[in-house]
C-alpha cells in the first residue's frame, strides 16, 4: 500500500511538469513546421530571383563582349577595308575579320561569333525576329533552334545540342529518345560605318545545352559555403521545355564511379511542375520531386524573343538534411524532457517517505482487524490538527460502531434464513423462465456475433480492396503499354496478354463481390441474359490449374440449351468455388462430373441446372449443416467465405443451391437458375446470406 500511495504522489506531482514540457515540445514542433517552412520557401524564392538575374547578367555581359569587339582597333581597322557599297565586299578584309572573330570567340567564351550582312540577317527567319527589336541598338534574347538551323550557324552547335532523354519518375514518358534542339542566348549588334549607315551585324552568343559553367557559377553564387546545412545539396538547372539541358543535379546521390559524369542531363521535370510553370506560366515555390529526392524548389518560366514560354530556370536544395536537423532537435528536446522528469520524480519520491510512515501504521492496524484482532489505532505521534490524526480518530470510532453492528447482524441473520427459505421456492419458479430467456439471449447473441463479423469483414475488405486495386491498376496499365509497345509482335503473346487483362478484371470483380458479401445492400451487380455452357467452359479454363494439380479426371455432360439472367463474373466465381472445392475433396486420383441441363417443371423449361459431382471424402452430417455459414471451414488454408458467398449470390438471383453428400463416396452440388432472375427489391440487405443451419 505504501508503494502504491508513493507512486500516486509521484504521478500527481509529475503530471503538471509533464504537461508543461509536452506543451513546450508541441509548440516547438509547430514553430519549426510553420515558421521554418516559410523561411525555407522565402530563401528558395530569393535564390530563384538571383539565378534569374544572373541569366539576365549573362546576356548583358554578352552584349558588353560584342561591344568591346566592335570598338577594338583591330576590328575597326579591318572593318574599314570593307567596301560597303560594293556588291562584292573585299574578300581579304572579310577573311581578316573572320580570323579576328574566331580568336575573340574563343577568348571570350562564346559558342559562336560571326559577321553577317543586313541582307543575310533579313533573310534569316530567326534573326528577322531580332531585327524588329534592335532599332539600330544592340539586342539580346533567348531562342530555341532545331538542329538544321543550328547547323547553319555552326556545325559544332548541332552536335553540342544533342542530349539523350532519360525517363524520370513523376514525369511524362518522353516521346523521343534524343533532344536535338538548342537553347541559345543570342545577341545582335548593329555595326555602323563612318557615315552612320548599318550594313553589317555582329551575331554572337552561347548554347546552354551541356553548358555547365553557367549553372555552376550560379550555384556557387547562391549556395556558397555555409549557406546550407551539412549534406544538403544546392542545385541550379536550365530547362528546354521540360528537359534538363544544363544542370548540377546529381544523377546518383552516391555514385559508384566518381570519374563518370554525374549530372542529370536529359531527365525530365515532374508533370505537376510542368503544368503550373510551362502551361500556366506561374512561378513554382514549393516542395518538388527532383529526379530521386524531394527538394525545396523554385521554378520560373523562360521567355524567348517573342515572349513565348520555352523553358524554365530552377534553383533549389535537398530537403532531407533539414528534416534530419528537425528530428534531431525533437530528439534533443525529448531527452531533456525525460531527464527533467527523472530528476523531479526522484525528488518527489524521496520527499514522500515522511508522509507515508503514519499511513503504513494505519495499514498494519487495518490488516490486524481483518485477521480478527480487536485493536485500535490510538493517537499518532503527530500534531492534533493533522489530517491523518483526524483520520485515525474517525477510523477508531468506525471500528466501535462496526463491532456493535456485527451483533445486530448476527441477530438479523437468523431471521434472514427463514426468509431465504421462503424466497427459494419463488426463485425456483422463476428459474425456468430465466432459462428460456437465456436460450433466447444466446440465439440473439449468435446473430449479433455474425453481424459483427460481417461489419469487421467489411472494414477489412475495404482496406484490402484499396491496397489490391492500386497494383491491379498498375498491372492493367503496364499490360496495355506492353501491348502497345510490342505492336505487331504482340500477336505472339496476344492470348496470354488478354488472359492477364481478364484476370485483373476478375480480381477487381472478386474484390467487389467480397464487398458485396460484407455489405450487400450497397452493391447491385448488373445481370444480363446469357447462355450457361460458355460460362462453364470459361470456368474450366480458369480453374484448370487446380484440376491438373489434383490429377483428377473431368467428365463433362453439357446438354443445357436455355439462357438465364445472371451476372457473369459472379456466376464464374460461384462455379470456380465449387470446382476448386471438388478438386480439394479428392485426396488421390478421382473423377469430377460437371453437368448442365434444362430445368423442367411439368414439361416446361423454367431455367437451367448445373451440377458438380466429385468422388471425394464426402461431408459429415455435422459439417453439412454449417457449410454455408460464413467463416466456417474445414481446410487449414480456407477462409470460410467461398460457399457462403456463393450461397448469397445464387439466392439474390432467386435461384437454388442444393447439396447431397455421402461420407466416403462423394458430394453433389446442384445450382438452379431461372430464365428470369427473381430479384425482389423488397428484400433486406442481408437476405440471401446464410446465417443458420437452413441447408437445402
Amino acid at each position: 500500500m505504501q508503494a502504491k500511495v508513493r507512486y500516486r504522489i509521484l504521478f500527481l506531482t509529475s503530471l503538471p511538469i509533464l504537461l508543461t514540457l509536452v506543451s513546450l515540445v508541441f509548440i516547438t514542433i509547430y514553430w519549426n513546421v510553420i515558421y521554418t517552412g516559410k523561411q525555407l520557401f522565402m530563401k528558395v524564392k530569393a535564390d530563384l530571383v538571383v539565378a534569374n538575374s544572373t541569366l539576365v547578367q549573362v546576356q548583358e555581359r554578352q552584349q558588353d563582349k560584342l561591344d568591346s569587339i566592335s570598338e577594338s582597333w583591330d576590328f575597326q581597322h579591318a572593318f574599314r577595308l570593307i567596301k560597303h557599297n560594293d556588291q562584292q565586299p573585299n574578300p581579304s578584309a572579310i577573311s581578316a575579320l573572320n580570323m579576328l572573330l574566331a580568336q575573340q570567340q574563343k577568348a571570350l567564351g562564346l559558342d559562336f561569333l560571326r559577321l553577317i550582312s543586313v541582307a543575310d540577317a533579313a533573310g534569316d527567319p530567326d534573326l528577322r525576329l531580332m531585327l524588329h527589336q534592335t532599332k539600330q541598338k544592340v539586342f539580346s534574347g533567348l531562342m530555341v533552334l532545331p538542329a538544321k538551323r543550328l547547323e547553319r550557324i555552326s556545325s559544332s552547335l548541332a552536335k553540342q545540342a544533342q542530349i539523350t532523354l532519360v525517363p524520370t519518375l513523376h514525369a511524362k514518358n518522353p516521346k523521343q529518345s534524343m533532344e536535338t534542339r538548342g537553347l541559345l542566348s543570342r545577341t545582335l549588334l548593329p555595326i555602323a560605318d563612318q557615315s552612320g549607315n548599318v550594313f553589317w551585324y555582329l551575331d554572337g552568343g552561347m548554347l546552354f545545352n551541356h553548358n555547365t559553367d553557367i549553372v555552376d557559377n550560379i550555384r556557387d553564387l547562391v549556395y556558397g559555403k555555409g549557406t546550407l546545412p551539412e549534406r544538403s545539396i544546392g542545385t541550379v538547372t536550365l530547362f528546354l521545355d521540360n528537359i534538363r539541358i544544363s544542370t548540377n543535379v546529381p544523377m546518383d546521390l552516391f555514385p559508384k564511379d566518381s570519374n563518370k559524369p554525374n549530372r542529370a542531363l536529359g531527365t525530365l521535370v515532374s508533370d505537376e511542375v510542368y503544368q503550373q510553370v510551362l502551361i500556366e506560366g506561374q512561378t513554382w515555390i514549393n516542395r518538388a520531386f527532383v529526379l530521386n529526392d524531394w527538394y525545396i524548389s523554385g521554378y520560373l518560366p523562360l521567355l524567348d524573343v517573342r515572349g513565348k514560354r520555352i523553358g524554365m530556370v530552377y534553383a533549389g536544395f535537398s530537403e532531407s538534411p533539414f528534416l534530419h536537423n528537425y528530428l534531431l532537435n525533437i530528439i534533443e528536446l525529448g531527452t531533456i524532457l525525460v531527464f527533467v522528469l527523472l530528476i523531479s520524480g526522484f525528488l518527489v519520491y524521496r520527499g514522500a517517505n515522511s508522509l507515508l510512515q503514519p499511513i503504513e501504521y494505519i495499514h498494519q492496524v487495518v490488516t490486524a482487524v481483518q485477521s480478527g484482532r480487536n485493536i485500535r489505532i490510538g493517537k499518532l505521534d503527530m500534531n492534533g490538527d493533522n489530517e491523518l490524526a483526524h483520520l485515525a480518530e474517525q477510523f477508531d470510532r468506525m471500528l466501535d460502531q462496526l463491532q456493535r453492528r456485527n451483533a445486530q447482524i448476527q441477530a438479523a441473520a437468523e431471521q434472514l434464513e427463514i426468509k431465504v427459505e421462503q424466497r427459494t421456492r419463488s426463485l425456483q419458479d422463476k428459474t425456468e423462465e430465466l432459462e428460456r430467456n437465456v436460450a433466447l439471449l444466446h440465439a440473439t447473441r449468435q446473430q449479433l456475433v455474425t453481424n459483427e463479423k460481417l461489419t469487421a469483414l467489411g472494414e477489412l475488405i475495404a482496406g484490402i480492396a484499396h491496397e489490391i486495386n492500386n497494383p491491379t491498376a498498375v498491372i492493367l496499365g503496364n499490360m496495355e503499354l506492353l501491348k502497345y509497345e510490342l505492336g505487331d509482335n504482340a500477336a505472339v503473346v496476344e492470348e496470354e496478354i488478354e488472359l492477364v487483362i481478364q484476370q485483373v478484371g476478375r480480381i477487381t470483380t472478386i474484390i467487389r463481390s467480397l464487398l458485396q458479401y460484407s455489405r450487400p445492400g450497397e452493391f447491385n451487380a448488373p445481370i444480363t441474359l446469357q447462355p450457361v455452357t460458355p460460362i462453364v467452359e470459361e470456368m474450366l479454363l480458369l480453374a484448370r490449374h487446380s484440376i491438373e494439380q489434383q490429377e483428377v479426371k473431368l467428365i463433362k455432360e453439357f446438354t443445357a440449351t436455355g439462357s438465364v439472367e445472371v451476372n457473369r463474373p459472379q456466376l464464374l466465381q460461384v462455379l470456380i468455388n465449387l470446382m476448386v472445392n471438388a478438386a480439394h475433396a479428392i485426396e488421390n486420383k478421382g473423377r469430377i462430373w460437371l453437368r448442365t441441363y434444362d430445368w423442367l417443371e411439368d414439361g416446361i423449361a423454367i431455367g437451367v441446372k448445373i451440377e458438380v459431382e466429385d468422388e471425394g471424402m464426402g461431408i459429415s452430417k455435422q459439417d453439412l449443416s454449417r457449410i454455408f455459414d460464413p467463416f466456417y471451414t474445414t481446410r487449414k488454408d480456407g477462409t470460410g467465405l467461398g460457399l457462403s458467398l456463393s450461397y448469397g449470390i445464387i439466392k439474390r438471383l432467386g435461384g437454388t443451391i442444393e447439396v447431397n453428400s455421402t461420407v466416403g463416396k462423394g458430394t453433389i452440388f446442384t445450382i438452379g437458375l431461372y430464365h428470369k432472375a427473381k430479384d425482389d427489391q423488397q428484400l433486406g440487405p442481408y437476405e440471401g446470406l446464410h446465417f443458420g443451419d437452413n441447408t437445402q
